[in-house]
């Protein structure tokens, strides 16, 4: 392995499916994924999850928190701090609604699967130690989705804090693949007084660590990671501090990346527009079963 991308292995013959006509392409869901960052004296460090092996997608890759909208955020009324949902709206590319169930989403997701809140009892202040059994519970009714998130911060008597987000990429999922998602990344600061945990029932490790230790153990091919994955990692290398990345945030070009797929030099030419690294040529005779992009 040159290096630790991953792809699944049924991409080459969706790909041709997709060039041929022959699939048609599902609708993406709208996700949001938290890149949350703290400073130490070695300079800013990243939280990533290691997604079980045993997970239909991805299985074995490091991602972030992160995970798909709760369409009942698009309605309901949320406790809200920070920049207007039209402030959003135009940073996102979407409408007021959509803009504040994906904001919605990027905070309850940092929550579930990293014991994370960025929300606070007022909108100069952050909640503390989210550890006890009555979080916990609190918690797990947001995964099971039998709470929603505005319920969730009416009974704390809390508010969200998106001025603690900064908008930093979006990326949605190819065209041939099965499982597509719209994902807006963010970038955020570990609040004082909190700690991460794994609480995802989705990852078997978590760790602290900095953007260019997990680039190069990409390009080694030890950490398996998704482009977009490695993409972000290397985008805060100039950064010296997690403040320094959430100030850069509202400069950088939201427009979506969406791969490509076209015929050329006898194959498919998969690549994604201003991420050369990740182009890759599949061959136009079907591969062998488990075969995948070379």
């Amino acid at each position: 392995m040159a290096n630790g991308q991953w792809y699944p292995p049924e991409w080459p013959d969706r790909i041709r499916a997709l060039a041929d006509g022959t699939l048609t392409p599902v609708t993406p869901r709208r996700a949001a994924t938290v890149l949350l960052l703290k400073d130490t004296p070695d300079g800013p460090v990243v939280h990533m999850l290691r997604r079980r092996a045993s997970m239909a997608f991805a299985g074995g890759a490091y991602a972030y928190p992160g995970g798909g909208v709760d369409p009942r955020d698009d309605d309901l009324p949320v406790r809200w701090a920070g920049p207007s949902r039209a402030w959003w709206a135009q940073r996102l590319g979407t409408d007021e609604s959509g803009a504040q169930a994906i904001v919605c989403a990027a905070v309850r997701e940092t929550y579930e699967e990293a014991g994370v809140l960025l929300a606070g009892p007022g909108t100069d202040a952050v909640a503390g130690d989210t550890t006890g059994a009555d979080w916990e519970a609190d918690r797990a009714a947001l995964v099971a989705r039998e709470l929603s998130l505005a319920e969730f911060l009416d009974r704390r008597g809390l508010v969200l804090r998106s001025d603690l987000l900064g908008a930093w990429t979006r990326w949605i999922t190819p065209e041939f693949e099965s499982r597509r998602y719209d994902t807006w990344f963010f970038v955020a600061a570990l609040p004082a007084g909190q700690r991460t945990r794994n609480a995802s029932t989705e990852a078997d490790r978590t760790v602290w660590i900095r953007p260019q230790d997990a680039a190069a153990g990409y390009d080694r091919g030890d950490l398996l990671m998704m482009p977009p994955t490695i993409a972000t990692l290397r985008q805060l290398l100039p950064y010296a501090t997690a403040a320094e990345a959430l100030a850069a945030a509202p400069a950088r070009d939201m427009t979506p990346v969406l791969a490509s797929a076209r015929l050329r030099d006898g194959g498919i030419e998969l690549s994604w527009p201003g991420h050369e690294e990740f182009t890759q040529h599949v061959p136009t005779a079907p591969t062998s079963a488990g075969g995948g992009p070379a």
